[in-house]
């Protein structure tokens, strides 16, 4: 499962196992500053081994994978863009990643403006003066991917980590 090497992602859905059984005490959930711990570490890591570029595309490219697993196998079927979102911000809250909002949205030209507030990434953070949340990046572009089967680009322009208090990101079709 993760011992052979590969060109291509072999992620399923099925790896995350089955968290009831394996965790009948503890259940699904953990302290925030734990998965923080993972990601930090990991990113940290990747940074010292590959540069800040390579270590951005490997978060970019797996919150992606991410996104489009999550869209398939957590949100409901949506005929509509209005419930789509509106199903990302209901499961996103209940799982405790953030709360999620479209700020803006013009459909002609298939453009957003979306936040999270309370991000698990980086709500609370010290502010470090750069947006951080590439992973989230990623994972909204994947969203988008799997929803309507349409590349977008997504870019964080405002971070706790900058000093804001929501993630806003920025989403253009490309």
């Amino acid at each position: 499962m993760f011992k052979e090497e590969r060109d291509e992602s072999q992620f399923t859905w099925s790896m995350l196992g089955d968290i009831e059984e394996g965790r009948p005490n503890l259940g699904p959930m953990v302290n925030v500053a734990v998965y923080r711990l993972m990601q930090f570490t990991l990113r940290d890591v990747l940074i010292r081994d590959f540069g800040v570029e390579n270590a951005d595309r490997i978060f970019f490219e797996a919150g992606k994978k991410a996104g489009q697993a999550y869209c398939e196998n957590v949100l409901s079927e949506n005929e509509d863009l209005a419930s789509f979102f509106a199903d990302i911000q209901r499961t996103m809250k209940e799982l405790g990643i953030g709360i999620f909002r479209v700020e803006s949205a013009d459909l002609e030209t298939n453009s957003f403006v979306v936040t999270v507030a309370e991000d698990l990434d980086c709500s609370g953070i010290p502010v470090c003066a750069e947006e951080v949340c590439i992973y989230d990046e990623g994972f909204i572009a994947g969203l988008l991917l799997a929803y309507s089967g349409k590349d977008f680009h997504v870019k964080e322009v405002d971070c706790w980590g900058s000093g804001g208090r929501v993630c806003r990101f920025t989403v253009v079709l490309k």
